[in-house]
């Protein structure tokens, strides 16, 4: 039954995530909020009673990525200095200097220079050229750059 008593709460109920557990065990993992779900689930907003813990609320100011397209991003990549896996030697790559570049977890290049590359693409998806929803991670002691486009994250 869909509770229409405030707008926020009508959203609320539409983001409700239920754990396909019996409610009546007495585990008390699955009714913990694990650290991975910082900022993505509702700490506090939780049913009582047998069902508390077991659902769980989307937070309000999350949202769930669409995707987007990706031969768009790797050009971008290729216009900022990004070279391409295929136009490398086998030396080159292991050589160390440069980093490795993924998309949606698909190894596309090499980069001499990652923050200017990803100053330029953070750039570019804050002026809305790109999908805002497009994540960038910076790997340190693997030396490597990820992109994701997919759908489904939060």
């Amino acid at each position: 039954m869909l509770n229409r008593l405030t707008f926020a709460s009508s959203l609320s109920h539409l983001r409700r995530l239920n754990t396909p557990s019996a409610k009546t065990g007495k585990l008390a993992k699955p009714r913990q909020l694990h650290n991975t779900h910082w900022g993505m689930m509702c700490p506090a907003e939780t049913p009582e009673g047998a069902a508390c813990g077991l659902v769980k609320n989307l937070a309000l100011m999350a949202f769930v990525s669409v995707g987007s397209e990706v031969s768009r991003l790797i050009s971008f990549l290729e216009d900022f200095g990004m070279e391409k896996l295929s136009e490398h030697t086998q030396s080159v790559v292991r050589s160390g200097k440069d980093i490795k570049v993924f998309v949606n977890g698909n190894w596309v290049g090499t980069s001499r220079d990652p923050d200017s590359l990803i100053g330029n693409i953070k750039g570019l998806r804050r002026r809305f050229d790109i999908p805002k929803e497009i994540s960038i991670v910076r790997d340190f002691p693997n030396k490597e750059i990820r992109f994701y486009t997919d759908s489904g994250r939060v």
